[in-house]
């Protein structure tokens, strides 16, 4: 550690930076992050779903990266703005060709939604996910931090957003009434899907209806990591999805609750399988709160407004 700081710091005293080290496909492993912690063409961020968890310690460097108002829009139901996420990205010191490492608690959960609007803004390959996020690093025993890191602000400029990754409630919509051939998913647990429940419990983002989008099948977001919290490999990806009718022979939306679970079955269904899929970020809170739309409710849960 010592000898690599030694020759970070001697390279940018005469104005050259290391190069990031290869690393081919969406994920790094925990290896490759702990060797390249220093390396400047390499940020890191963490998403987390709890807050505190990253003032408690977090990877050496890395910047903390809040759901709740830097991946949002804090007036509209959106996700940040251009000009928002752009100076968010510049005070983190990403330059155009920062490869971009994100990881967060609960097996990426978040992080996969901070991979889906860093590829919303244009990062495409540029942006990855550690595999296995915290519980599989903090297994390893690899080191934590709690000091604050500070960069040089860039000037990275951002593109327009790439409209193509997202869907909308009309899109959603065109699919339940067979207007529109899609592959539907609705990564939710299964109570949730049948109707059974509004919500997890615990929640507040709730929709007066129950159920789910007619034409949609059901797989639970977490049967695609393994026991430590890695992906599962690509072959059992696509029988898991197969198994469903879902080959990535037609186009894919994914929904959940408020569409943050379902950007981690984006991020294996296109990033890790290759298949055409957007995320229906409105979800289930847009659509069962939606009035003149289609519902499947198999347990014929009624709203009482308790």
């Amino acid at each position: 550690m010592l000898l690599r700081k030694l020759v970070v710091g001697a390279v940018a005293l005469i104005g050259f930076a290391l190069p990031a080290a290869a690393v081919e496909g969406p994920l790094v492993t925990a290896e490759w992050l702990s060797e390249n912690l220093e390396n400047p063409k390499v940020r890191v961020f963490e998403v987390s779903v709890d807050t505190g968890v990253y003032e408690r310690g977090h990877i050496p460097g890395a910047v903390d990266l809040d759901w709740h108002t830097e991946l949002v829009d804090p007036v509209s139901r959106d996700i940040a703005t251009r000009e928002a996420f752009e100076a968010t990205l510049r005070a983190a010191g990403v330059e155009d060709d920062t490869t971009v490492v994100l990881y967060g608690d609960n097996n990426n959960w978040f992080a996969a939604w901070g991979a889906w609007v860093f590829d919303v803004y244009g990062f495409g390959d540029r942006v990855k996910l550690l595999d296995g996020g915290r519980k599989y690093w903090e297994a390893q025993g690899l080191p934590v931090d709690t000091a604050v890191p500070a960069y040089t602000a860039s000037a990275i400029d951002l593109p327009e957003r790439n409209t193509a990754l997202r869907a909308r409630l009309a899109d959603v919509v065109a699919v339940a009434e067979k207007s529109s051939d899609h592959a539907l998913i609705d990564i939710r647990s299964n109570d949730e899907f049948t109707g059974k429940v509004f919500a997890p419990e615990g929640v507040k983002e709730l929709a007066v209806r129950a159920g789910h989008v007619p034409g949609a099948v059901n797989v639970p977001w977490g049967k695609a990591v393994a026991e430590d919290g890695r992906f599962k490999s690509v072959d059992e990806l696509r029988q898991l999805y197969a198994d469903v009718g879902v080959d990535g022979s037609k186009p894919v939306i994914v929904y959940c609750r408020i569409g943050e679970r379902s950007s981690h079955t984006w991020f294996a269904l296109k990033r890790l399988l290759g298949y055409e899929v957007r995320n229906y970020d409105g979800s289930w809170t847009e659509y069962g709160n939606s009035v003149g739309v289609p519902v499947a409710n198999l347990a014929g849960t009624v709203w009482t407004g308790k």
